[in-house]
């Protein structure tokens, strides 16, 4: 697997994600907590953007089953160089739903990351959830 001649790794990917998270950190920094979803959401689309990321929002993601593709797609929030799935929430507590949604997302684009980030927090980092899915499991190391 490579993009643009560069190949596909398990570190590529982390340091893709590593980076992305240092956005949202970035984002947090000048708004901090307290402020709507969408709001984040077009602001780390501009942190991206102003960092070279191919960054898509509000990508469908249909529902295949059985060969057949249902009605209704999910939508991701923001999609990263194709490769890093980003569900931003701005909420007091993360449910477990939120986390189904995100592992949800990674499992139906096959995708290798997913990274679910809460701003309504004192701080991203601890409070970031990743999930990786079967297709980050196969890449090699590095």
């Amino acid at each position: 697997m490579t993009i643009q001649s560069i190949p596909i790794t398990k570190r590529y990917i982390n340091d893709i994600a590593y980076a992305v998270v240092g956005c949202a950190i970035e984002v947090h920094k000048h708004l901090g907590p307290g402020l709507l979803e969408s709001v984040y959401h077009r602001c780390m689309m501009r942190e991206l953007a102003d960092r070279g990321f191919e960054a898509l929002s509000q990508v469908p993601v249909p529902i295949i089953y059985k060969g057949i593709r249902l009605a209704d797609p999910l939508v991701v929030d923001i999609l990263v160089n194709d490769l890093i799935v980003v569900e931003i929430k701005a909420v007091e507590v993360v449910l477990p739903v939120h986390q189904a949604q995100i592992i949800s997302y990674v499992r139906l684009t096959c995708k290798p990351k997913g990274l679910l980030i809460n701003f309504h927090t004192d701080n991203i980092s601890k409070s970031l959830i990743p999930i990786v899915g079967e297709v980050f499991a196969k890449l090699p190391e590095s």
